[in-house]
């Protein structure tokens, strides 16, 4: 694949987005890869986005009507994209400089890969940068406790793509589930340390709005797909029924009572896994401990490096009060 002639599609899913919808647009066009078919589904928007898109033509075709959401509508233009590589970006999220043309280098040095991923960073509803969006080395076993891909970083070949597809029909944890299937079907991801994207936070995102829902469907997902929920998911979803924070802008409280009531809450939830869960929730309080006292040893043993190494190192690893539950929120 010769990254000088290879089509990357990219396409964005959009509705009532006008706010955001220019950055991410100008994202994509000062893009420093040449190569690149951009294509806007829009929902049927009444907020001006049209205006918008009509003022960037040639330089990106869109279409626009009713749909079933964010989902089916990065799926309709992928099903028009004619591009060897594909990638979606929501209407509220910005690629990083540079960002294409990595991706693509990546995939044409690697032809065994069918999707790469980079580092991103959590973003505000003014373009602040929160955090580092809390990416990990690809490992299929940890997909069945968490979303660890940033979404707007991911590039994925147009071949596997048509193999596995989003599911137009889920709508609230939809690349996460795409990621599963894909895994599970033996596909290959590769991580890469650059940052390629800003993934955005605001107060109107569907996951931030609508947690109890996005709660039961990222479950009702794990359940689907692995036949189990694991007990960060179980305690986050206790916690926001007991107290109602958002688990984002307004980080988890862990508690006592909070963690009793999250037993009767698992074991109901994993009717056929008990026995799993029980163990799950009975290490659980062990973790934070065992952290504590190898930090206090650690401090300890090695004064010099208090400060220096090790408190970058702790700054480093903040995520923004990320819990189980808080994937990429949906802004459709």
């Amino acid at each position: 694949m010769d990254s000088a002639e290879c089509l990357v599609s990219i396409v964005t899913p959009s509705y009532n987005m006008a706010r955001y919808l220019p950055l991410a647009i100008e994202s994509v066009l000062s893009q420093d890869y040449p190569a690149i078919e951009y294509i806007v589904v829009d929902g049927g928007s009444t907020d001006g986005t049209l205006d918008i898109l009509n003022g960037y033509r040639p330089l990106l075709r869109y279409s626009t009507g009713k749909d079933k959401g964010p989902a089916d509508a990065a799926h309709h233009g992928f099903l028009e994209a004619k591009g060897a590589i594909f990638a979606w970006l929501n209407a509220d999220d910005t690629y990083l400089p540079g960002a294409v043309r990595m991706g693509v280098e990546y995939l044409r040095e690697h032809p065994d890969v069918d999707v790469v991923y980079g580092e991103g960073y959590w973003i505000d509803e003014h373009g602040a940068v929160m955090s580092r969006y809390p990416t990990r080395p690809f490992d299929p076993k940890l997909l069945e406790r968490d979303c660890f891909i940033c979404q707007p970083t991911a590039f994925i070949r147009a071949s596997a793509y048509q193999r596995c597809s989003l599911n137009p029909d889920v709508n609230q944890p939809f690349d996460y589930d795409l990621w599963i299937r894909m895994a599970k079907l033996g596909f290959r991801f590769a991580s890469i340390p650059e940052y390629l994207a800003n993934s955005r936070v605001h107060a109107g995102s569907k996951t931030i709005c609508e947690r109890d829902a996005v709660f039961h469907s990222s479950m009702c997902l794990l359940k689907q797909h692995y036949g189990y929920i694991p007990f960060p998911w179980v305690f986050g979803y206790t916690a926001y029924r007991m107290d109602g924070r958002d688990q984002f802008f307004e980080p988890l409280r862990p508690s006592l009572p909070k963690y009793v009531a999250s037993l009767p809450m698992g074991l109901r939830l994993n009717p056929t896994r008990p026995f799993r869960f029980l163990g799950e929730w009975f290490r659980a309080p062990f973790g934070p401990i065992r952290r504590r006292v190898t930090r206090r040893h650690a401090a300890a043993s090695l004064p010099v490096l208090v400060g220096s190494s090790a408190g970058g190192l702790a700054a480093g690893d903040r995520t923004g009060g990320k819990t189980a539950g808080a994937t990429k929120p949906t802004s459709r």
